[in-house]
């Protein structure tokens, strides 16, 4: 070969070399760039979480904070959960209104005052019978119990030293702790009690005080929860123009739908859980009294708010049930411990599917994984909003995954992805060791 024809492949390979060189420093850039968000967004993760919990000065502003706008947290809480029953009432309001009212928009503000009204006497009546039909019957099994409690212990201990368990060292030792348990109680309320009362008393007062502020709180909350319907779609339009003002159209689609994702999922989560609780608190009362259970009452309230707490609820509310139930009767206790799993089984399987169908698109797992973490960071309230928080979470995951999968040309399905070894680089197609005859007659839709 002359030298004339190989300087153009040397110079071919020289352009060859310098585009090979040229896109490994553009690769390796781009994984310092990753490399870098990622290290700056697990530290910003860290720093907000440590001012969250360890900062004392930030945990007192933001309690200051919370309790200084208690009643607009209060308002907007019960707007959000009045505003279904409000939309319930206004249609018909309008158009009976629209044909009396000749100016529409008149006959719209008529039609959203009225149905407002409609919506907070509805929440005052579900109060009022509330405490009508639950406080009393509280007060007097809750009395009766503490009344009856040591003739209650001493009638189970000898029911168990002459029943089936016989005169055991079994029986004897539970007889022991029970009448020292019961002792104990009696000397404490003698000797530290009484002479505390005092002390007692000034506790009490403030927590008086305490829900005396609460009462006013939630008073003003109402208040503004009245304001917060009558300009809802007024507070919605405004929020949607801060959003496209500060971000850019894709973005603030996104947002947009996210918030409204997020709002679906919270509002068909918390309404249809609070409708199956109060459902299964009726038919645990209506049960309670068929199998003349004693405090029914209290059975069916303790029941009732447990199973809003989605996986573990009926266990957490069954627990007490059956320690109040078992000490003035051991057979009721086994009768209501039957019954409560079998309506559970009901709420399930039957009642709860109906009424929440799939509103958080959750497996079983995540649910149960949901609760766990979400319960042992804040509590009661982790425990009741940690699953529809991780439902918009694991929402806005699903969707950034697509996004990327689809960027990449890669299919969507979970299915296709359960055997597949790895990606084809050049086709960019899912690779299999090998499919079973299964798979080839019935593959993945």
């Amino acid at each position: 070969m002359s030298e004339a024809e190989k300087k153009p492949l040397e110079a071919a390979d020289d352009e060859e070399r310098k585009e090979e060189k040229l896109r490994e420093k553009m690769e390796w850039k781009k994984y310092t760039r990753m490399g870098v968000v990622a290290f700056l967004t697990f530290a910003c993760c860290i720093l907000f979480f440590f001012v969250l919990l360890r900062y004392r000065g930030f945990a007192s502003v933001w309690g200051q904070f919370l309790r200084a706008g208690q009643p607009i947290i209060i308002g907007l809480v019960l707007a959000y959960l009045l505003n279904p029953v409000m939309k319930f009432c206004e249609k018909p309001i309008y158009d009976f209104l629209k044909k009396r009212i000749k100016q529409e928009r008149k006959a719209k503000k008529a039609a959203r005052g009225i149905a407002v009204g409609c919506a907070i006497l509805f929440l005052l009546l579900i109060i009022g019978f509330l405490i009508a039909a639950i406080v009393p019957a509280v007060i007097s099994s809750v009395g009766s119990l503490i009344d009856t409690l040591p003739s209650q212990v001493q009638s189970f201990i000898t029911l168990m030293q002459n029943g089936i368990w016989g005169d055991t060292e079994l029986t004897e030792t539970i007889s022991t702790v029970l009448t020292t348990v019961t002792d104990y109680i009696e000397q404490w309320a003698q000797d530290t009690l009484l002479p505390r009362a005092q002390a007692y008393i000034t506790q009490i007062t403030s927590g008086v005080i305490s829900v005396v502020k609460g009462f006013l709180n939630f008073i003003i909350g109402i208040i503004v929860a009245v304001y917060v319907m009558m300009i809802q779609e007024t507070l919605a339009g405004q929020s949607k123009k801060v959003i496209y003002a500060v971000f850019k159209p894709r973005h603030g689609n996104v947002i947009i739908h996210t918030l409204r994702k997020s709002s679906d999922i919270f509002g068909g989560f918390i309404s249809g859980k609070i409708l199956d609780s109060a459902i299964i608190g009726v038919i645990c009362y209506i049960g309670c009294l068929i199998l003349r259970m004693p405090y029914a009452v209290l059975v069916a309230v303790i029941i009732g708010v447990t199973n809003i707490i989605p996986f573990f609820g009926p266990i957490i509310g069954a627990v007490p049930c059956l320690l109040l139930v078992v000490i003035q009767d051991p057979l009721h206790a086994l009768y209501l411990l039957i019954f409560v799993v079998v309506l559970q089984q009901v709420d399930g399987n039957i009642i709860g599917p109906k009424i929440l169908g799939n509103s958080t698109g959750l497996s079983s797992f995540w649910v149960m994984f949901a609760i766990l973490v979400a319960g042992g960071v804040w509590g009661f309230f982790g425990m009741l909003l940690g699953v529809p928080v991780f439902a918009v979470i694991y929402d806005i995951v699903s969707h950034l995954v697509r996004v990327g999968l689809k960027k990449r040309k890669l299919p969507d399905l979970t299915a296709e992805y359960i055997t597949a070894q790895s990606v084809d680089e050049k086709t960019n197609t899912l690779r299999y060791a090998q499919k079973s005859k299964e798979q080839e007659e019935h593959p993945a839709e």
